[in-house]
């Protein structure tokens, strides 16, 4: 009896002692195996790829004086294509541990030729049922912001920022006979951004952004969100490939010498691209 209580004594004793040691030998190698992907580390990044956009556009363009509007849809009503391929191109500078400074532009320039099969009026000019119309509508957007990251580890960080969304619009209708009516317009949004970044592992990589606007402000009113969500491969240490979704949605009332009237258009889509980081 007392050497079988000097057995488990002893067992107790080894499982005292090991237990302790694992456990420390575990959380070793988890530190050891956080991910460390070059999306969170890198102090600048740039991107080039490609965007296929599904595009909703309404536009209404009256005189200063306040005529009536009429909304013009340019894919149904003027023929435009709906979905456009363009480029998408970003920089990242990370001049601080939690603060970077990033830019992101696409541009999308869209032309169509239709012969009208409902009544449109577009700066009071009126284009009837049966008439050849060219139609342009020509867009743009440079985003800059600014942010913090609240929360940041190796792996992941999550932060929120100012930024500006500065928007390029051009919107013509044309017809030989009845005229070439054109509104252009150069509209700085600033945003409120919120972000995220994840390493899944040291090659993988999620990330994820949101931009808000809104604002009613005397003749003005106005609001945008855009957001991207994007997943990150880099398999060589400074060269990366990614795949990702773009939603971009925007609605102002203008009052402009240039463009009194209204824009309403929604561009949605993935992104292919590269990246280059170092």
């Amino acid at each position: 009896m007392a050497e079988k209580k000097r057995l488990w004594s002893a067992l107790a004793l080894v499982l005292a002692v090991s237990v302790p040691i694992a456990t420390a030998r575990a959380e070793t190698a988890a530190e050891v195996f956080i991910p460390n992907h070059p999306a969170l580390t890198d102090r600048f990044s740039v991107t080039a790829g490609l965007l296929y956009l599904d595009s909703s556009t309404n536009a209404v363009l009256t005189t200063a004086s306040g005529g009536t509007g009429v909304i013009v849809n340019f894919e149904d009503t003027l023929g435009m294509e709906d979905r456009s391929y363009t480029g998408l191109f970003g920089f990242t500078w990370r001049f601080a541990e939690r603060w970077r400074l990033e830019t992101e532009y696409f541009r999308l320039n869209r032309d169509a030729i239709k012969t009208l099969a409902t009544e449109i009026k577009w700066n009071d000019v009126s284009y009837p049922i049966g008439t050849t119309v060219e139609s342009t509508f020509n867009f743009y957007d440079v985003r800059v912001g600014a942010s913090y990251s609240f929360y940041k580890t190796r792996d992941k960080e999550l932060g929120v920022g100012l930024g500006m969304h500065v928007a390029g619009i051009t919107a013509r209708i044309a017809e030989p006979n009845l005229g070439d009516e054109q509104g252009k317009v150069l509209a700085p949004l600033p945003t409120l951004n919120l972000y995220g970044n994840f390493a899944l592992t040291d090659e993988w990589a999620l990330r994820f952004r949101v931009d808000y606007f809104s604002l009613t402000y005397d003749e003005f009113g106005g609001s945008l969100t855009s957001t991207g969500l994007d997943l990150l491969y880099q398999p060589f240490r400074h060269v990366g490939f990614g795949l990702g979704l773009r939603n971009y949605s925007l609605e102002v009332d203008l009052s402009d010498p240039d463009w009194h009237g209204r824009v309403n258009m929604q561009f949605t889509g993935p992104t292919l691209f590269v990246t280059g980081s170092f």
